[in-house]
């Protein structure tokens, strides 16, 4: 793994690169090389720890949304709660907000009203609907035709599935333009007028158009490349966001002990701090609620595996010799070029020989005392914890520590201020797409992702 992704990371692509920027234009999913450099070096600072900082009262406003449309709906006693469709509202709600400094949701409603939230959730579905067109058929019409040639032919072809998706992205980006103009026209008009927007400036997009300005010329991205990164942004964290966000509570309706322990030291904190909202530090400093999350996020990873596609013919040596059929001791693999790479970040993060025999446990205790040595020594490429969840290398997830961010600021919330548990009669199981989602075993419903779970008000002290 880290000969593929770090230390011959350039001989690796994903494989999304030949569609990604029909989808989402030029952005950082999408491109490669100095082009790719070049993005995360103008996207880095909007990622720093500083402004992550800055953001907690846009992460505090969305969550006391969340908080108020729970409450109003179990104020007069438990109630089963589709708990999937709203962790995604308020990741989309947290991502628009804190990322753009634009709203999708009023988090009022039953369900959501935005074409935006409609749009991102049937987005993936439906680009699954085309795998092998994208990673087969596209890849060789890019190679003999021009775009314009692809539209036409895409445009005549009888293939709904092919114009729903079609339809989608071309609507995502109408509105990426649209934000995009926005924030311009403010920044022309002043500080006076930027502050009056809805992430009063301190928004990532905002951030990344001031470092884009005072850039030199060599480092300064091109508009297009700006305005791809709102829908390549929201479509990597929307979903995964959810997901962990699901498979958290779900967790927790299971194990109620440690629902309780996450509870009391949420409560404690508050109190140390007389009821007032916790801050960044504060927030990011509770051991438990961070050994949860980072359990959750090992053991089970919203996204299970990595595809990668070798550009040239390469030598990837193994880090335990295997045997092959014929018994010889095998120390490394040829790949020839076009060979298609399958990384498990699965396997990768449940590995007993470098976690132990309780690696298939869920404890988030492990993570409250020093780790194996098997581990701390392994040299495993991820950007987070020991872990593949945020990949590694170059291509890792530039915005991990925002992930975290949202996952505990929501969760903390949620915790605190409500006791969830399991319905009756209602069995979970999650499928191992491209991204997991839970879905309910049997009854009308079934195969259609949702979380039912019994929603309460926690009792105060």
């Amino acid at each position: 793994m880290h000969h593929i992704l770090v230390k011959d990371g350039a001989l690796f692509q994903p494989h999304r690169i030949e569609s990604g920027p029909l989808l989402f234009g030029n952005g950082l999913l999408s491109t490669i090389g100095e082009q790719h450099r070049k993005q995360r070096k103008m996207l880095n600072p909007v990622f720093s720890i500083a402004h992550m900082r800055s953001m907690m009262p846009i992460f505090n406003n969305v969550v006391d949304q969340l908080r108020n449309a729970l409450t109003e709906r179990v104020q007069n006693g438990a109630r089963e709660i589709d708990l999937l469709g709203w962790m995604a509202r308020t990741a989309l709600e947290l991502i628009g907000q804190s990322g753009f400094g634009y709203s999708f949701d009023n988090m009022v409603d039953d369900v959501p009203r935005h074409e935006y939230s409609i749009v991102i959730k049937d987005l993936a579905p439906a680009l699954a609907r085309l795998a092998f067109a994208r990673f087969y058929l596209l890849p060789l019409a890019l190679k003999i035709l021009p775009t314009y040639a692809l539209t036409f032919i895409m445009n005549i072809t009888p293939w709904k599935s092919l114009h729903d998706v079609r339809d989608m992205v071309n609507y995502m980006h109408e509105l990426s333009v649209e934000v995009y103009e926005e924030k311009k026209c403010a920044f022309e008009e002043g500080d006076e007028a930027v502050v009056k927007q809805i992430g009063k400036g301190k928004d990532l997009l905002s951030i990344m158009m001031k470092e884009n300005r005072k850039a030199d010329s060599e480092d300064k991205l091109e508009e297009a490349e700006i305005i791809a990164q709102m829908s390549t942004f929201i479509f990597a964290a929307m979903d995964t966001t959810s997901s962990g966000l699901s498979r958290i509570l779900h967790l927790l309706t299971l194990h109620p002990e440690i629902q309780d322990k996450m509870r009391d030291e949420l409560i404690a904190a508050r109190r140390e701090h007389q009821g007032s909202q916790l801050s960044y530090d504060d927030l990011v400093g509770l051991p438990y609620l961070d050994a949860v999350c980072r359990e959750t996020l090992r053991l089970y990873a919203p996204v299970s595996s990595l595809l990668r596609k070798s550009t040239e013919d390469a030598i990837v040596p193994l880090s335990r010799p295997v045997r092959d059929a014929d018994g010889n001791e095998v120390t490394e693999i040829f790949l020839p070029k076009a060979t298609t790479v399958m990384i498990s970040i699965m396997n990768a993060n449940r590995d007993p020989k470098l976690w132990g025999p309780d690696v298939l446990e869920w404890k988030p205790e492990r993570w409250l005392s020093p780790l194996p040595e098997a581990i701390m020594n392994s040299k495993m490429p991820g950007v987070y914890s020991h872990l593949m969840t945020f990949n590694g290398g170059s291509r890792s997830c530039i915005g991990f520590k925002f992930s975290q961010l949202e996952m505990k600021v929501v969760i903390a919330m949620l915790v605190e201020n409500f006791k969830f548990s399991t319905s009756q009669n209602k069995e979970i199981f999650w499928q191992m797409s491209g991204i997991a989602s839970p879905v309910v075993v049997g009854g009308s419903n079934s195969g259609h992702p949702q979380l039912p779970l019994i929603v309460e008000l926690a009792k105060g002290d």
